[in-house]
Parts: structure tokens; C-alpha cells; sequence
């Protein structure tokens, strides 16, 4: 079975995703659904760019989900955002209103629109004593010597996600990925990515990153640390957190801290277009938009060629 016409806004950070899928939603009667992996968390709203004051224009709140969802240092992962998204996409379908995706997080998109179903891999407490004597280069190590065809999907961005990487990887060794992948209803989807000229992306991305230090980046991270979310769980989570974590327990001052996060932001966008460019590779239709036309304008261009792709 695969649902009806679903919508994708896709691109990297500083795109301007969430305003062009509002605009959208406006003019389709539709509701978004985020597709990033940290809007999921309470309390994290600077850091993770979550923008809500954008989703109500005219004096009209446009629906949205899979945003504030589980508590700030919860554990949240693909499985489960999966089994939200499949409570939440039918609900959109039903009341008759057109769901729209939006969001960066590129194994999501990918798991949602491929209409494959994750397992939970279990946590392995012996690997992972094991693996915490380790440095961080006999980590990296290890890891590129699991055989998985998990390895070009993870993230090994900081310790403890490369420690997962192996976990799971070495969980994959015995229990192949296709036997955990099982085919689920996925959406009738057209997909839109937003493209920028890369120095206009990069000068987003910097002037975004000094607007949210002004607007209380740093409080947000205090915060944070003092409702008893653990450091490291924060440093997990990655940029804004990790390295205003670091800055806060004196590891990092201020101008070396905001150096090292703009760049790694920098990184990141770059990895995610190198993300949505494997999807296309791997047979994922994608509509480019050019990233520097009005909003006005691509809205209709995207209902202009979903229609005719419909």
C-alpha cells in the first residue's frame, strides 16, 4: 500500500526549509511532520533552529508534528521517530489535509521515504566497557574493520555515537541489515530540495550562528546542564551543544568555541548535500529549487510540478 501525495522540502542548514514548507501548508491546507533529529527534544528550541514563531502567518497556525515530543536527554532514535511518523502520517491523510515534509536529517528522509522498518539493536554493555578504554583513534579504527553496510550510514561525530556506530555494527556482523529491514507503507511522495550557492549558504550559516549567540544560545545550554541533563548527553546531541558544553566547563574559550562550532556547522551542511546527492544516486527523484528565488515564487513552482507530476 502506499499513501497519497505527500510533499518533501529537503536541504541543508540555513536553506530556509521551514518557511518555504509553511508558505506551502498556507496554500495546501497541510500539515508539516519535521524530519530532524533534534527538534524532537523540549527545551532545545535556539540550538536546533526550530523557528515555531514561523508556523503561524496571517494569523493562522499551521499544524505541525514530530517537534517537542520527548524530554530534552531522553534517548530518541530512527526506530523510533519511524514509528511516530507512521502514527502521524495517516492522521494527516485522513483529516484530508496534504503532509508535508520537511526537514535535513538524512537517514531519516531516507527511512521514511524508502519505506523501510528499523529494528531496535540492542545495547551490548560488554562491548561497550570494552570499548571505553579506547582512544578515539583505535575507536575509528575498529569501526572501519566491522564490516556492516551500516558503515556509510553512520554518524561518528563525536565519542559516543562512534561507540554506538560499533555497536551496532558489530550487531549487523550476525544479523544482516536486510533481515532488520522489512518493507512498510510508505508515502506517495514528490521531493523538493532547496540548493544554494555555497557562499551564500556559508555566509547564512555564519550570520545564523551570531543572531542565536545574541538571542540566548548560551543561556539555553546553562539551562540545560542545570536541569540535570549530563554533559555528555549534550556533547552527544552535537554543534550548538557539544561545543557550548565544552565552553561552559572551561574546556574551550569563547572565540575558540565559536570558531570551532561555526566550522564544524560548515562541515555539516556539506555533509548533508553529500547526503541527499547518494539518495539521487540511489534512485530518489529530487526537484531542485534554486535556494535565491522568492518564497512566493518557489511555492508555486512546487505546485506547479507536483500537480503535473501527480
Amino acid at each position: 500500500m502506499r499513501y497519497l501525495k505527500t510533499i518533501v522540502i529537503l536541504g541543508p542548514t540555513a536553506s530556509g526549509k521551514t518557511r518555504l514548507a509553511v508558505q506551502l501548508a498556507r496554500r495546501l491546507k497541510g500539515e508539516i511532520i519535521s524530519v530532524d533529529s533534534r527538534q524532537v527534544y523540549r527545551d532545545m528550541d535556539i540550538g536546533t533552529g526550530k523557528d515555531l514563531d514561523e508556523y503561524r502567518i496571517d494569523n493562522q497556525s499551521i499544524p505541525y508534528h514530530l517537534i517537542n515530543i520527548v524530554d530534552a536527554g531522553s534517548d530518541y532514535n530512527l526506530f523510533q521517530y519511524q514509528q511516530d511518523f507512521n502514527r502521524v502520517l495517516p492522521e494527516i491523510l485522513a483529516r484530508g489535509h496534504v503532509p508535508i515534509l520537511c526537514g535535513g536529517t538524512g537517514l531519516y528522509l531516507e527511512a521514511v521515504l524508502k519505506g523501510h522498518r528499523y529494528t531496535a539493536i540492542p545495547v551490548n554493555q560488554t562491548l561497550r566497557t570494552e570499548l571505553e578504554t579506547k582512544s578515539d583513534d583505535d575507536l575509528l579504527e575498529r569501526f572501519r574493520n566491522v564490516p556492516s553496510e551500516y558503515s556509510n550510514l553512520a554518524d561518528t561525530s563525536t565519542r559516543k555515537r562512534l561507540i554506538r556506530a560499533i555497536e551496532i555494527a558489530t550487531y549487523l556482523t550476525e544479523n544482516p541489515l536486510t533481515d532488520l529491514l522489512a518493507p512498510v507503507s510508505q508515502p506517495d511522495a514528490v521531493v523538493f530540495g532547496i540548493d544554494l550557492p555555497v557562499d551564500v549558504r556559508r555566509q547564512r550559516i555564519t550570520d545564523r550562528l551570531l543572531q542565536r549567540l545574541q538571542n540566548g544560545l548560551i543561556d539555553e545550554v546553562q539551562r540545560l546542564l542545570e536541569s540535570g541533563i549530563p554533559a555528555e548527553k549534550l556533547i552527544f546531541y552535537g554543534l550548538e551543544y557539544k561545543f557550548i558544553t565544552q565552553f561552559l566547563h572551561g574546556e574551550l574559550d569563547y572565540a575558540t568555541m565559536t570558531a570551532r562550532l561555526e566550522t564544524a556547522i560548515h562541515q555539516f551542511a556539506k555533509r548533508q548535500m553529500t547526503f541527499f546527492r547518494k539518495l539521487e544516486r540511489d534512485g530518489l527523484c529530487i526537484h531542485w529549487l534554486g535556494g535565491l528565488q522568492p518564497t512566493a515564487y518557489l511555492v508555486d513552482r512546487i505546485l506547479s510540478e507536483a500537480q503535473a507530476i501527480s
